[in-house]
């Protein structure tokens, strides 16, 4: 049953991300980062699309698979080294992904489509990829703006806000304004958006 193998599917993957060495406190409790990371992205998938389609639901939850496995320290600072990263680890998502979904019986029209939407190459003019992105945005304000902010000179993270934005559909906008930001990152979010 299609259902099932979802679920089997969904369940290997956070099998993969339960492995996560680095941990974050969550209702008082540790958890593993990536683990939570995929929880929360596909919280907002769901909420952003209720009916989300296998497709969508196993993208996200894939986003990060096992990201803690290919560390940035391995790759020259700078933004061409970041890049590199950051395309390396893609590839490597996409490929585990489409791995567990080949063993769990998912044909190739199945695994391209979650390629493609993993890839995000399709934007903007592919709603289910809008609709990861957004989740992907979201999380990020909600869970990792504070901080980074913090870490971060205030022209940088302006700059960061603005690429952020932009990515973003009108409706995802909407969502992001109305988070419980503390004051001072709310008034951050404001000075970037207005410049």
């Amino acid at each position: 049953m299609a259902a099932d193998r979802l679920a089997r599917l969904l369940a290997r993957l956070d099998d993969l991300n339960r492995a996560d060495p680095t941990h974050e406190v969550v209702g008082g409790r540790p958890q593993p980062r990536e683990l939570v990371y995929a929880e929360r992205l596909s919280a907002w998938v769901l909420r952003l699309a209720p009916e989300a389609s296998e497709a969508l639901q196993i993208a996200a939850r894939g986003q990060h698979v096992q990201r803690w496995t290919i560390p940035r320290e391995r790759y020259p600072r700078g933004r061409a080294g970041y890049l590199k990263w950051r395309e390396t680890l893609k590839t490597f998502h996409a490929d585990t992904v489409a791995g567990l979904m080949q063993e769990e019986g998912f044909d190739d029209t199945a695994v391209q489509r979650v390629r493609a939407v993993m890839s995000k190459r399709l934007l903007p003019d592919d709603a289910e990829t809008q609709t990861l992105e957004d989740a992907l945005c979201l999380v990020f304000l909600e869970t990792q703006f504070s901080d980074l902010r913090r870490k971060t000179p205030e022209a940088t993270m302006a700059e960061v806000l603005r690429k952020t934005w932009k990515k973003m559909s009108e409706r995802a906008r909407r969502e992001a304004l109305a988070l419980p930001l503390a004051s001072d990152d709310r008034a951050a979010l404001g000075r970037a958006l207005a410049a």
